[in-house]
Order: C-alpha cells, then structure tokens, then sequence
C-alpha cells in the first residue's frame, strides 16, 4: 500500500483543502512517551503534528506485562481506550477495573487514570483523544465581554 501524507501545514491558509491520509502501522515507529514505563509504546498514527488533524489524537499502544502508564488527569481531554488484545488493569478514580480484548472505556476529563499490563500477554489498545492537546480553551472576548 502507497503511504500518502499531507503536509501537516497544508490546512493553515483557508484556501487549501484538506487531503485525505492513508497510513501503514508498519511504517510507524514505537515511542515510549513520557510517564510510561516498563516497554509502554505507543505509535502515533493520526496527530495534529502528522496529518493536521483538528480534533482528536489517535494512537495505538502496546504494552509488555508489567509495563504501565502512570496515574494522571487531562484538564480538558476525553479518552477512549479500545482493548484490541491481552489484558490489563484501569484504574479509573481509585476503582481497578479489569480490562481485555472488545472492552472499551471512555474517560472524561478530571478523571484520575492509569494502566497497567498485567497479564502474560502483550496489551495492545487503542487510544482516541479530544482534543488533540490539554490546553485550556482561551477566554473569548476581551475586557468588558
């Protein structure tokens, strides 16, 4: 399969029209993201950065037994971790929830979260987050708004 990319800037001057992106998981590298640990990958596959995606993150992870990402909160950012394959531990708020292969849980922003591999097989999950950032949305209007 031909690998087509657009320029990630391509969507800056109002004029341009967006392009279509077809990607190969092959062709994609694994990164180890901060706060992840004990071989936690994950391959970046749909990112503002990538294809000038808007909206959401898309990733997909792999996670060796043991390997974990630690406890943490988005300010502003939804998540939907789609268990592909093996099995783990989500601790959502407190609450450890088993989690494997067709399980799929959504995780509103404020929501306290980590993952742990925990079983004898590789985890493989994907990971859908919105926004593609934890930025804060700017105030609108000025003084008097």
């Amino acid at each position: 399969m031909t690998l087509v990319v657009a320029d990630p800037h391509a969507h800056a001057d109002a004029t341009s029209k967006p392009e279509a992106v077809t990607r190969n998981l092959g062709e994609l590298l694994w990164i180890q993201y901060p706060g992840h640990h004990g071989q936690a990958l994950s391959k970046a596959i749909v990112t503002p950065d990538l294809v000038g995606s808007r909206f959401f993150d898309h990733r997909i992870s792999c996670y060796e037994p043991g390997a974990f990402v630690e406890s943490h909160v988005h300010k502003v950012q939804e998540q939907i971790y789609h268990v592909l394959s093996g099995e783990g531990v989500l601790v959502v708020d407190g609450e450890r929830r088993l989690v494997r292969s067709n399980d799929v849980t959504y995780i509103p922003p404020g929501v306290v979260h980590e993952f742990h591999c925990t079983g004898t097989d590789t985890l493989v999950f994907l990971v859908i987050t919105s926004p593609p950032t934890d930025d804060e949305p700017a105030a609108k209007g000025g003084a008097g708004a």
